[in-house]
């Protein structure tokens, strides 16, 4: 086994504990990890109330030893979310040479929060303009950039 996967089934087990401490059954059922945060997915036990697991975040933080998690609800799971501790670029050739083929006038823009590539298709009907907005050093210039590059290489 590897030694992150040991890690992941550790906090995993954490998070298990901090909620049977306080009298809450619940399994953690796999999650995602991505290149910013990890996602644990809870099945807590029937009748389990979001707000009451909701409410043990910081408790959860303290038991995995990260700055922060943040709980809430995803259909009929409740998610927790860790951030790395040290967060992995996205690189776009790396991402470029996981899809295929993608169709034409299609930019590729990074990853969406489930780590699956994330495209935008400019032809699209539901595409009418573009518009990137953000603070200072949000990334909007790299998001354009990105655009081109792929659009570029793509087309």
């Amino acid at each position: 086994m590897s030694p992150g996967k040991k890690m992941l089934e550790y906090q995993a087990d954490a998070i298990e504990n901090v909620l049977l401490q306080h009298k809450m059954a619940g399994r953690v059922r796999g999650g995602t990890v991505t290149p910013r945060f990890v996602q644990f997915k809870l099945a807590p036990q029937l009748g389990t109330r979001v707000s009451k697991v909701a409410s043990l975040a910081e408790e959860i933080a303290l038991a995995l030893g990260v700055r922060e998690a943040r709980v809430y609800r995803s259909g009929s799971e409740i998610n927790v979310e860790v951030p790395r501790d040290e967060a992995e670029p996205v690189r776009l050739m790396a991402l470029a040479e996981q899809i295929a083929s993608p169709p034409a006038a299609t930019a590729l823009l990074g990853l969406d929060q489930n780590g699956t590539p994330l495209l935008l298709r400019l032809p699209s009907p539901d595409v009418a303009h573009v518009l990137i907005a953000g603070t200072t050093g949000s990334g909007k210039t790299a998001l354009a950039r990105t655009m081109l590059t792929s659009l570029a290489l793509f087309n």
